[in-house]
C-alpha cells in the first residue's frame, strides 16, 4: 500500500514544483539575471501622505534609482525627499565612471539641496542630509527632518480649523490665497530676536510659530502660507534668495503658486514690514505679482531691494 502511494505522490509533488516555478518563472529569472550580473537589489518603500505628485522643470521624481549622469542623481536625491523617506540606498553602475565623484559633489552642495528642498510639502523638507558613499558604488541616503509628527498632527488640526473658519465656497482662489495672507499677517509678528540673535522662544522658523504663537521668520511665513496652498490644491513651491555676492550670509525665502495658467510670487514676510512706530502694517506690495512686477517694485525705491534674487536656471517657472 505504502508503495503505491509513493507512486503516486513521487510524481504529483515533482508537478506541483514544475508548476510552481513556471508560474515564478519571470521572478526566478530576473533572480538569476541579478545574481549573474551581480545587482543589488533596490528597496522602495511607500510614499508618506504628503509626496508632491507633480515634476518641475528643473527637477522630477524619477522610478528608476540607477543614475546615468549627475541630473539623474540630482532626480533620485529630490524623489527621496519628496517621498518622506528617512533612508534609502541606490547604487552607481560600473559604467558611470564619474558617479561617485558626481554623489559626493551633489551631497555637499548645500545650496543645491535647499533649493531641492524647496519643491518639496512643507512636512517633507529636511533640517539634515547625510550621504553614506562606499567605494565599491553603494549610495545611502539619510534624512532628518524638520517637523516632528507631533507638530505635524498639532498644525493639521490648526490649518484644518482656520480654513473652515475663514474660507467658503463662494470664494474663488485668488480671494480664498488673498484671507489666508491677510489672516497670517494680521496674527503674526516677524522674529526680530531670532533673525538678529540666531535665536528666540518662538518656533518661527516653522509654520508653528505664525499658527501658535504669532511670531514668524520668512521660514515661518512661507511654510504656514504652503500649507493653505496645499489644502487649496494649488500648485507651488518656495523660493529660495539667491545673492549675487556669493559671501552675503543674508538668506529669504517665499512662495511661488501658480494660479489660472500663470506663476506668481507671494511674499508674507514683506507684506508684513517691522515698523519702528509700533503699529502693525499689512501690506499687498508682494502678493501674486509676476517676476517683472517684483523687480519693478524692489528697484522703485531710493534703496534697491536684493533679498528676492533668484536662480532663474532653478525656479524657471518664475523665468
Amino acid at each position: 500500500m505504502i508503495t503505491v502511494l509513493k507512486r503516486f505522490i513521487c510524481p504529483f509533488l515533482c508537478l506541483l514544483v514544475l508548476l510552481f516555478v513556471i508560474l515564478n518563472l519571470d521572478n526566478w529569472t530576473n533572480l538569476l539575471a541579478r545574481f549573474v550580473a551581480n545587482e543589488p537589489t533596490i528597496i522602495v518603500d511607500a510614499s508618506n501622505e504628503y509626496q508632491k505628485g507633480m515634476d518641475y522643470i528643473f527637477v522630477q521624481e524619477t522610478p528608476d534609482y540607477t543614475p546615468l549622469s549627475k541630473g539623474d542623481i540630482k532626480n533620485i536625491f529630490y524623489t527621496i525627499v519628496n517621498n518622506g523617506w528617512r533612508e534609502f540606498t541606490f547604487y552607481c553602475p560600473s559604467e558611470y565612471t564619474e558617479c561617485l565623484n558626481d554623489v559626493k559633489e551633489i551631497s555637499r552642495d548645500q545650496d543645491l539641496l535647499t533649493h531641492l528642498n524647496n519643491f518639496v510639502h512643507p512636512y517633507n523638507g529636511f533640517s539634515n542630509v547625510k550621504t553614506e558613499i562606499s567605494e565599491s558604488g553603494e549610495i545611502t541616503v539619510n534624512i532628518e527632518y524638520i517637523y516632528t509628527p507631533e507638530q505635524i498632527t498639532q498644525i493639521n488640526a490648526e490649518v484644518d480649523r482656520l480654513y473652515q473658519e475663514l474660507i467658503n465656497d463662494t470664494m474663488d482662489d485668488y480671494t480664498k490665497i488673498l484671507t489666508i495672507h491677510d489672516y497670517i499677517i494680521n496674527h503674526t509678528k516677524y522674529d526680530v530676536e531670532r533673525n538678529d540673535n540666531g535665536n528666540s522662544i518662538y518656533h518661527s522658523y516653522l509654520a508653528y510659530g505664525p499658527l501658535f504663537e504669532g511670531y514668524a521668520t520668512c521660514n515661518g511665513y512661507t511654510d504656514a502660507m504652503a500649507l493653505f496652498l496645499e489644502k487649496m490644491d494649488l500648485p507651488n513651491f518656495k523660493v529660495a534668495m539667491t545673492p549675487e555676492d556669493t559671501t552675503s550670509s543674508a538668506g529669504h525665502v517665499w512662495n511661488a503658486v501658480y494660479l489660472n495658467g500663470a506663476w506668481y510670487h507671494l511674499d508674507l514676510t514683506w507684506d508684513d514690514p517691522v515698523s519702528t512706530d509700533g503699529v502693525d502694517y499689512l501690506q499687498h506690495k508682494y502678493f501674486l505679482i509676476t517676476t517683472e512686477q517684483l523687480e519693478e517694485v524692489d528697484n522703485s525705491g531710493e534703496v534697491k531691494v536684493t533679498e528676492h534674487q533668484f536662480k532663474k536656471n532653478i525656479y524657471v517657472e518664475l523665468k
